[in-house]
């Protein structure tokens, strides 16, 4: 049986609220601690957050997109569209440095509020664009909501982290984060060689945690909502398992918290995933 939808439209406006919270107690010490992403300091990244939002309210309900997001590159390649995107979020930082804290801090709530409005008025089961690290296909708009949730509660956490606040890790909103980048694992398997029937496995331990399973069925991968045997099983704590799939650290660092069992080869594809555009 395949594994039914994430569903994370009502979640949105839990996860603004917690982030004006968030916003709103931020010290000026606090705006400018650095994050795990490059060189940016909070302020910076809540830029980043803010101009996605911008991006997607424009795209989702305006049909609008940057007319020049693909100047000189060829973004029918993974690397032209990453450089892309690099670009516009590079561009959009630096463009909007003269932003105060406080304004930033008012900006977010009425952007973000609208945001928020947009993902809900998204109908879920119609065909939208692919999530390009779940695979190239055209996906149903409930991956693009459940990939514009995981990136919310990403940047979330990392300014949790850099703040030494509490992150948002009970089930209700951890869970569907989890479930979201669970998706990928049949992408990340394509080029696994194994005999039809042939089982992988995901388990994350925790409060928020779960076990997902992929089926080798007709020359590819499918989840399945069943307890088979597996020939590879990957095993990881909730903690590590959101920084590890969006390259906050890598394998090779926490190889004593990732616990294979079974076949290293069909292993490595899920220890190796990257659920977010880098």
């Amino acid at each position: 049986m395949a594994l039914p939808p994430v569903d994370v439209v009502e979640l949105f406006p839990d996860l603004q609220f917690a982030f004006m919270e968030l916003l709103s107690g931020l010290t000026p010490d606090e705006w400018d601690r650095p994050t795990v992403c490059g060189d940016w300091t909070v302020k910076d990244l809540v830029l980043h957050m803010l101009g996605s939002h911008v991006g997607m309210i424009s795209g989702w309900r305006d049909n609008y997109r940057n007319p020049r997001f693909a100047d000189g590159l060829d973004i029918s390649t993974w690397d032209g569209l990453l450089a892309a995107i690099d670009r516009q979020n590079a561009n959009w930082v630096a463009a909007t440095q003269r932003i105060s804290p406080r304004l930033l801090v008012e900006l977010f709530r009425t952007i973000g509020d609208a945001f928020v409005a947009t993902m809900r008025a998204v109908d879920p089961m119609e065909l939208s664009g692919p999530v390009d690290w779940a695979g190239p296909d055209p996906a149903p708009a409930w991956m693009q909501l459940a990939r514009e949730y995981t990136e919310y509660w990403i940047h979330q956490q990392h300014i949790r982290d850099a703040v030494g606040k509490p992150g948002m890790t009970d089930r209700r909103m951890y869970f569907p984060v989890l479930d979201a980048f669970a998706r990928a694992i049949p992408h990340n398997l394509r080029n696994s060689s194994a005999a039809e029937g042939t089982l992988a496995r995901l388990v994350v331990t925790g409060e928020a945690g779960g076990t997902w399973s992929a089926r080798r069925a007709d020359k590819t991968w499918e989840l399945i909502d069943e307890d088979l045997p597996a020939a590879a099983t990957v095993t990881l704590d909730q903690d590590l398992v959101w920084r590890l799939f969006t390259k906050g650290v890598r394998p090779t660092e926490t190889v004593e918290r990732i616990d294979i069992g079974g076949d290293p080869n069909l292993a490595r594809p899920i220890v190796e995933m990257v659920t977010i555009l880098a």
